[in-house]
């Protein structure tokens, strides 16, 4: 396999796997987008592979995925027919114990067997408890790949049973080089403005395309610069996401927002990076709580407008 940008985790997974003694607990740890899924999914299959035994090009028996599930029967035939579906906030104890159920048995093909949980940063605290006790006592060859964009949300026993592989952020033009291929409909505008938010993203740059995020990134630089002190800019903000958005695109701006954000810091003058500072760790707190937490869509994207007005430098009232 071939992962531009992240030749560092490819180098340290190979030598771990031509060692003596493979670990049997991984963290693929990055931001979201990287290609830490598509990297584990790559890994799991050099993992299990055996010579002489023929691997199946598709769905691998040997290799089992727990993700977040449809949220509903609706869902589940929107996916059964290729339609949007929306997903469930988080990864359950039921899907644990089926997993667990799995390894009692022998692997299918070879001797060994890969679990990737995607993400693992939206496990139910029962559902971590319980995948704990796997990687206390792991069944022979049996290897946990553990993908995770917040690896500070993880249970600290977990990741002491882990080792860390740890995926960087991409330099401008590789992100670039991804938005070209993959989104050649993009103009010059849309990739700078993609690239910018994306934060070494390739993923998140995509996402950006996809949910035309342009007009947005334009809105929150003015709050965040400016200031809305007549609440009209919150209110194109908040036009612009959709009265009606779905979660995928709440969550997008959210992140945008904090990307946004991120670029403030690195650029405002010292007197005002303290309510930078302050703004960003909110914005932190409601990205990491939003994916499964219950909230309001139309109250939390008000929420995002009023966290990058309070960024904004003070204006002057006008006196006449």
């Amino acid at each position: 396999m071939s992962f531009q940008g992240h030749e560092e985790a490819l180098r340290e997974w190979r030598d771990a796997l031509s060692g003596t003694r493979m670990h049997h607990g991984w963290i693929l740890a990055g931001k979201k987008g990287l290609g830490k899924a598509g990297f584990a999914m790559a890994a799991a299959r050099e993992l299990v592979a055996e010579p002489g035994i023929p691997q199946p090009p598709g769905t691998h028996p040997d290799i089992i995925l727990l993700t977040n599930l449809p949220a509903t029967a609706d869902d589940e035939a929107k996916k059964a027919e290729g339609k949007p579906y929306q997903l469930k906030r988080s990864i359950g104890i039921a899907q644990i114990r089926e997993m667990q159920q799995r390894l009692i048995t022998r692997p299918t093909l070879g001797s060994r067997r890969v679990i990737i949980i995607d993400p693992a940063d939206d496990l139910e605290k029962p559902a971590a408890n319980a995948l704990l006790k796997s990687l206390e006592e792991p069944p022979a060859g049996s290897f946990f790949l553990l993908i995770s964009h917040r690896p500070g949300r993880l249970l600290a026993t977990i990741r002491s049973r882990c080792r860390m592989l740890r995926f960087p952020a991409l330099p401008d033009e590789q992100v670039d080089a991804v938005l070209r291929q993959h989104a050649p409909e993009a103009n010059a505008a849309t990739r700078a403005a993609a690239i910018a938010a994306a934060a070494g993203s390739p993923g998140a740059a995509l996402d950006f395309v996809a949910q035309d995020l342009g007009p947005l990134h334009g809105l929150m630089q003015r709050i965040a610069q400016a200031g809305d002190p007549g609440f009209t800019l919150r209110g194109e903000l908040a036009e612009a996401i959709g009265q009606r958005a779905d979660r995928a695109r709440v969550l997008a701006s959210l992140e945008l927002a904090r990307a946004v954000l991120a670029t403030e810091m690195r650029q405002a003058p010292k007197g005002r990076l303290p309510r930078i500072v302050d703004a960003h760790g909110e914005i932190n707190r409601l990205a990491s709580q939003a994916p499964t937490y219950n909230y309001d869509a139309a109250l939390l994207v008000m929420e995002i407008g009023t966290l990058l007005a309070s960024a904004a430098v003070d204006r002057e009232p006008a006196y006449g």
